[in-house]
């Protein structure tokens, strides 16, 4: 986990009130420390959180601290990236995927 201001770290009993109650969308990373390819979007993460600080909400969960959250909403394979918006799922990417890719989920909550 970072020490990044912008990014709060969320576990299965503050994600209801952190994440499906935001009154801005959110976009949570769904990752654990064992997984390579978390590591790599790390950094993207980072920077989307400074570009769209007061925007979008940007929360990290550790999947193997928090097992309900990621059984709930299907995430099968990490990184996952699931964005809400009032508490719905508005979409998601899974894999390290580039930083237009994750820009483009982040721009749909905000449209």
């Amino acid at each position: 986990m970072s020490g990044n201001k912008n990014i709060i770290e969320v576990t299965d009993s503050t994600f209801e009130a952190q994440i499906l109650k935001s009154d801005i969308p959110a976009l949570v990373d769904f990752w654990a420390t064992w997984c390579a390819p978390c590591k790599a979007i790390a950094p993207i993460v980072e920077e989307m959180a400074e570009e769209y600080s007061g925007r979008v909400k940007i929360a990290k969960m550790n999947v193997d601290e928090n097992p309900a959250t990621p059984g709930k909403y299907g995430v099968r394979g990490i990184p996952t990236l699931i964005l809400f918006k009032n508490g719905e799922v508005v979409d998601q990417v899974v894999g390290a995927v580039p930083k237009d890719q994750i820009k483009e989920l982040i721009d749909k909550g905000l449209s």
